[in-house]
């Protein structure tokens, strides 16, 4: 029985592998020899002689079913490896070589494809931006040379060049999002979740402006986090809410984007997961209900599961930086935002014994720390509930906390 979200390609390459299975010879289902008289010597010797070439091609057949097994076992269950991949080089839990991902050919079979824009249906962009400060900012991404901040409680997302000008120097990507929290683009198109409205916008670059062409709806039950994983060549978009991650991708030189598969972790369905983070060929799913998630990249199969203490319930995001996790916080269980911090730990499995660091004093404390991103060995933490402190930047020198600064 194949695993649940495998995508219809894989489906197909394996029926055409199972077109013509090896079946085996009557005459093999038991041994001559229980047939045969012990009468004298020299028969039995006739006997042994005649069995060896029956016995090899046995033996033959068994072998190739092995193999055959093997293969299609390892196609289906990849074997997992350690962290790593999608971090910086300088993370100790880092492995490249273990990193299997490997990217998909060109996108022929599919779910469904977008549905194009018009001018009509899009709103302006590049237009100033018309707040001063930020109101609960989710998400701070870079593609190319360009900065995209998510600022999530003004339904907008809003770029610049650099992270030194006063952002009302900023200008407006799009305004036509719902609460929207991430970004994400591999420098053709961009894609940006609109929360509230469960749908999926890709925007694509003309000139100095990002014109929405291309639109998903109905994307699950409020998508809350987008990534581009550049090893499979794949956008993966979290409904946070129903347990389920789409799958987007388009063809080299082409923007026409398609959803190609949906995968499911069925016991978060109706849990809010706000995000994932993929480490080589595995994926973890932050707590939504006292508990990490850890399962397989290719068909979302359960590993691991790492109960976790009722105060850290609502976790944020896990990051890896060298030989910790990091962990933000947004509530308890009960949904109490008093428990907002940012921790971290070496073992994820020690957390509900209480073997972590609280470092959110190093960041003053008292706010709600969001998403963590890497860029340029500098991590950028973005921050609500706390005035003047609504994006941080720090790095990290051998598991020590550096040059914590304030950008907005």
């Amino acid at each position: 029985m194949f695993p649940a979200g495998r995508c219809a390609i894989s489906e197909e390459r394996m029926k055409n592998m199972q077109k013509k299975p090896h079946k085996q010879s009557d005459n093999h289902s038991k041994s001559p020899v229980q047939n045969q008289r012990h009468t004298h010597k020299s028969n039995a010797s006739r006997t042994a002689t005649a069995l060896h070439p029956a016995v090899t091609a046995l033996l033959l057949l068994a072998a190739f079913c092995a193999c055959l097994f093997c293969f299609l076992y390892s196609r289906n269950y990849p074997v997992p490896t350690s962290a790593g991949g999608s971090y910086p080089e300088d993370s100790a839990s880092s492995t490249p070589s273990a990193n299997v991902r490997q990217t998909p050919g060109p996108v022929t079979e599919y779910i469904r494809a977008s549905d194009l824009t018009t001018e009509q249906d899009s709103s302006p962009t590049g237009t100033a931006n018309p707040c001063s400060d930020l109101s609960v900012p989710t998400y701070l991404t870079r593609v190319d040379d360009t900065y995209f901040l998510v600022d999530c409680y003004h339904n907008q997302v809003i770029y610049n060049d650099n992270l030194t000008d006063p952002l009302y120097e900023w200008k407006v990507m799009t305004n036509e999002i719902d609460k929207g929290h991430t970004l994400a683009g591999d420098g053709t198109v961009y894609l940006v979740d609109d929360t509230e409205r469960h749908r999926i916008l890709v925007f694509e670059k003309e000139d100095d402006l990002y014109l929405h062409t291309q639109t998903f709806e109905d994307i699950g039950n409020r998508p809350h986090y987008i990534i581009y994983d550049a090893p499979t060549d794949t956008f993966y978009a979290w409904s946070s809410m129903s347990g389920e991650m789409y799958l987007f991708r388009h063809n080299p030189g082409e923007t026409r984007m398609y959803l190609t598969e949906i995968r499911r972790i069925e016991a978060l369905d109706n849990i809010y997961v706000r995000s994932f983070t993929i480490v080589n060929d595995e994926i973890y799913f932050v707590s939504g209900n006292s508990s990490i998630i850890r399962a397989a990249l290719a068909d979302f199969r359960i590993l691991e599961t790492y109960p976790v203490p009722d105060s850290m319930a609502g976790m944020i995001q896990i990051t890896p930086i060298q030989d910790y996790f990091y962990i933000t916080v947004s509530t308890d269980l009960a949904g109490s935002q008093n428990y907002a911090t940012i921790l971290r730990t070496r073992d994820l499995s020690a957390l509900v014994e209480g073997d972590y660091e609280d470092i959110y004093s190093q960041f003053i404390g008292g706010g709600t720390p969001y998403y963590i991103t890497a860029l340029d060995n500098m991590y950028y933490l973005t921050e609500h509930r706390l005035p003047g402190h609504s994006l941080w930047r720090f790095r990290v020198e051998e598991n020590i906390l550096k040059d914590i600064e304030t950008v907005y």
